[in-house]
């Protein structure tokens, strides 16, 4: 301790010292940080995808799937299946007032279906859920009905490209639908794109009569879904093929592990720094104590007496810094959205862009294995930079030191 609280005369050396402890403190509390947000992310990101998608499709040879009700109850006997859900699928360009258009997935359910739907059922912001089944109406994403200037009652106009032929060409399918209500599920993507039509008038709409595009199976648990896959493509044989949700969505996600590990290799780089920094500190107060080494030999302290002093000297920073960077990266990743939204307050600017970042919210899901292998990797290589320095001071020869001196 008297050496980290150095005296004037070696001033520099305890300055040096206390950018060693802020540098392995910060780039502890980063890490966490950084590795928090990107498991919040992936954990968001899959909880929404799986919520709206499921866990495994059924899609048919041809143009949609006939005789699904029946290949639907035989997907349901299937060991693990929770539920399977008969599905329109369909893009079409929504226009609302004032002649504004955009594109739109069309998804057609059933009612009874749709409310099984949580993720969906849950996040009804404005209108009743009890109205989507009548006569004529959808349910649209918030972001959408407010890009389009349409509210709860307003008629939102659905074009298809496929439409009628005619002997002057194609003519585009028109039809408008009253809004019965709006969801927000906390993803972009799907709040300004998502129309749910009800099965009957989107299997009109689409000209699929008695026919879906697909079956949407949900399973017991998402790692699990490509063992149900397989099983599912055992049971219904040719009548159909069968994805899960990690060939559907396996680049996303693939991105995200890559960008989470290089992540991980840089900031590491800063504590590796800052341990170098801790090298350097102890080297030169080994060099400035020479003289302190040497009458203390004489006195009869041994080798690993002195080496113990500069060991301890210098894992003091690196144990210090490891705490406090930990405490720190707890703490701001606990409450990182309420933090994002002060600095929003008091910049005026959106950090968090939805359009850009996906997820209306910053998500942050501490892992504690992976806070426990931060901490362990930080003191690690903070102990490891302390024993070059401290071999030396142990090594040191007092008769040579003190006629240096």
């Amino acid at each position: 301790m008297r050496y980290l609280r150095a005296r004037r005369r070696e001033g520099f050396i305890s300055v040096i010292a206390w950018f060693s402890l802020l540098g392995i403190a910060l780039g502890v509390a980063t890490l966490i940080i950084v590795m928090s947000v990107m498991n919040g992310f992936r954990q968001e990101l899959l909880s929404r995808i799986l919520g709206l998608n499921g866990h495994v499709t059924v899609h048919g040879y041809e143009e949609g799937l006939k005789d699904y009700a029946t290949l639907a109850d035989v997907v349901r006997v299937v060991s693990g299946v929770e539920r399977v859900t008969p599905m329109i699928e369909g893009q079409v360009m929504a226009s609302g007032k004032g002649g504004n258009a955009t594109g739109a997935m069309v998804r057609g359910i059933t009612p009874e279906d749709l409310r099984k739907k949580t993720l969906v059922a849950e996040a009804i912001e404005g209108g009743n859920l009890e109205n989507f089944g009548k006569k004529d109406t959808v349910i649209v994403g918030y972001r959408l009905a407010r890009k389009l200037g349409l509210r709860i009652g307003d008629k939102i106009t659905l074009i298809s490209p496929n439409g009628r032929v005619t002997a002057f060409g194609t003519v585009p399918r028109m039809k408008g639908y009253t809004i019965a209500a709006t969801f927000n599920v906390g993803m972009h993507e799907y709040d300004s794109s998502f129309i749910y039509l009800p099965m009957k008038a989107a299997q009109t709409y689409f000209r699929m009569p008695n026919k879906v595009s697909f079956l949407e199976v949900m399973t017991d648990h998402p790692d699990t879904a490509r063992d149900r896959a397989y099983q599912i493509f055992k049971v219904i044989g040719t009548k159909g093929s069968v994805s899960d949700w990690q060939q559907n969505n396996s680049s996303f996600f693939n991105a995200l592990q890559v960008e989470r590990n290089v992540m991980f290799l840089i900031l590491t780089l800063i504590i590796i720094v800052a341990a170098f920094n801790i090298i350097s500190s102890l080297i030169m107060l080994v060099k400035d104590k020479g003289q302190d080494i040497a009458i203390l030999r004489t006195m009869g302290a041994t080798r690993g007496m002195i080496l113990r002093i500069f060991f301890l000297s210098g894992a003091s920073v690196g144990i210090i810094g490891t705490i406090g960077g930990t405490l720190l990266g707890l703490a701001f990743s606990l409450n990182i959205e309420s933090i994002r939204q002060g600095i929003q307050s008091l910049t005026g600017t959106d950090l968090f862009a939805a359009e850009i970042y996906f997820l209306s919210q910053l998500p942050a899901v501490v892992n504690p294995t992976e806070v426990l292998t931060v901490i362990l990797m930080g003191l690690g290589i903070s102990l490891l930079a302390t024993i070059y320095p401290s071999w030396r001071a142990a090594r040191l020869d007092p008769v040579e030191a003190l006629r240096y001196e």
